[in-house]
């Protein structure tokens, strides 16, 4: 049961991924939630079953499954690394494609060495006490471990550098990093208890298995979901405050360019009235030269002034680098520019 619920959040993160992050280049993310989609429903036992007779009966499934999942893994710790910056040497090994090929080809030489039989929907269970079929489970594991131990480090690097509703999507990429160290932890305990055959240690040590599995996949679907949704959410209160300013300013920007006709008033050069925050950057730099403008006489009040250093604030905080150029007020740029 708990597959398919794996299966089905997966599956629902991978179709909101493709809608809240259509047109973007960056698609790590989404390869990541559609490749493990595709690992936990070869998982389900009815998927499974005719998919391994057709394979052969010899739990070749298996293999193909975990190494999607060992794919989805790698996809979403590079998704991590591209939102982060500066990242540390052993974060990008762990990260790296040499880390994934080398866990897949220790996966797939340990599962060739397993004596297969018959198709079984509990591999681990029924195989787990061959020391080949711990290895294999081991290797993935340990892979498993060693990227969402570096995805929590860039997680955390994220949280700090967040503010507001952007905090929630690494807060929650953390937390389910971590379980997700945890349940590495859990499963390679668990192998090494069944090799030895020590069953009753591993009954007792399975208990955390589920919980933890079920837990580190929903606080790593939220983080991942809760990233675009939150920008989205961010952007759209960002341009409801710009929308708000630039009628603010309007009367202002109206009395500066009376005074001194600006960019605005030229018929061939066209605001896009649609853009509020090229609107609101030009608001600002006319009212701006109206102001230091010796020849005219044009003067703010103190609140007219705050207004207008509040919107440069706001343009200053857009947050890509070519709005803050664009945000400046008048400076040499302007003058560069034949003004």
């Amino acid at each position: 049961m708990t597959a398919i619920i794996v299966a089905t959040a997966m599956w629902l993160l991978a179709a909101s991924l493709l809608i809240l992050r259509r047109g973007r280049s960056e698609r790590n993310i989404t390869y990541a939630a559609l490749t493990i989609a595709v690992a936990m429903t070869l998982n389900t036992d009815p998927v499974y079953r005719p998919l391994d007779r057709l394979a052969g009966g010899g739990n070749l499934v298996t293999l193909v499954a975990d190494v999607a999942l060992m794919i989805g893994v790698f996809f979403l710790g590079r998704g991590v690394m591209k939102a982060s910056e500066r990242q540390p040497k052993t974060v990008r090994l762990a990260l790296g494609r040499v880390a994934l090929v080398t866990a897949i080809l220790g996966a797939a030489v340990a599962f060739s060495l397993i004596d297969l039989g018959g198709t079984t929907t509990s591999f681990m269970l029924e195989l787990g006490d061959q020391p080949a079929a711990a290895v294999y489970s081991m290797i993935q594991f340990v892979y498993y471990g060693i990227v969402l131990s570096a995805m929590a480090v860039l997680a955390a690097r994220q949280f700090r550098n967040s503010e507001g509703v952007q905090k929630l999507p690494p807060a929650s990429l953390f937390i389910g990093s971590l379980l997700g160290v945890g349940l590495s932890v859990v499963v390679i305990a668990m192998d090494i208890a069944h090799v030895f055959d020590e069953l009753v240690l591993m009954a007792e040590i399975a208990v955390t298995y589920e919980p933890l599995r079920l837990l580190a996949f929903l606080f790593l679907c939220v983080g991942f979901a809760g990233q675009p949704a939150a920008r989205s959410l961010q952007a759209r209160s960002r341009e409801r405050r710009t929308r708000k300013l630039v009628d603010d300013l309007r009367p202002i920007w109206a009395e500066a360019t009376k005074a001194r006709p600006g960019i605005s008033q030229n018929q061939q050069v066209a605001i896009p009235a649609d853009e509020p925050d090229i609107v609101l950057h030009r608001q600002v730099v006319e009212i701006r030269d109206a102001m230091i403008d010796t020849r005219v006489n044009f003067a703010v009040s103190e609140p007219e002034r705050e207004l207008i250093e509040r919107a440069e604030l706001h343009l200053v905080g857009a947050g890509p680098a070519g709005s803050l150029a664009a945000a400046l007020p008048t400076t040499t740029r302007n003058r560069k520019m034949g003004r």
